[in-house]
């Protein structure tokens, strides 16, 4: 790899990290690439997260085109958050690192 290459390689990876960055932003991708919920659903699937930190992690996902947020006008009112087509480039991206998370738990748990 040249170094421009490597320049432009890099400068891609760092972009997404932007993106992408943080303990929680993936996790929300995932459960919601499987399918639309509320907050509380998604609360309830991710162990840890609080809600404030839910809350911004979804703004900025929106924000980067993500996801999208739709109001019913039910009482109370119904708001689904919902995988957008964008996101779903994400797929091969989260099965690799589902598939290295696995095997790095496991060799982390022979040493």
């Amino acid at each position: 790899m040249s170094k421009t290459e490597c320049a432009g390689s890099l400068k891609n990876v760092i972009d997404a990290m932007y993106v992408l960055n943080g303990k929680w932003k993936l996790p929300v991708i995932l459960c919601l690439v499987q399918s639309p919920k509320r907050f509380s659903e998604i609360q309830h699937e991710i162990t840890g997260i609080s809600p404030k930190v839910l809350s911004n992690e979804l703004k900025d996902l929106e924000l980067n085109y993500l996801i999208t947020r739709k109001v019913y006008p039910t009482t109370p009112v119904t708001i689904i958050y919902e995988a957008t087509e964008y996101s779903h480039t994400l797929k091969s991206l989260l099965n690799e690192l589902s598939i290295w998370g696995e095997q790095h738990r496991k060799k982390i748990k022979e040493q």
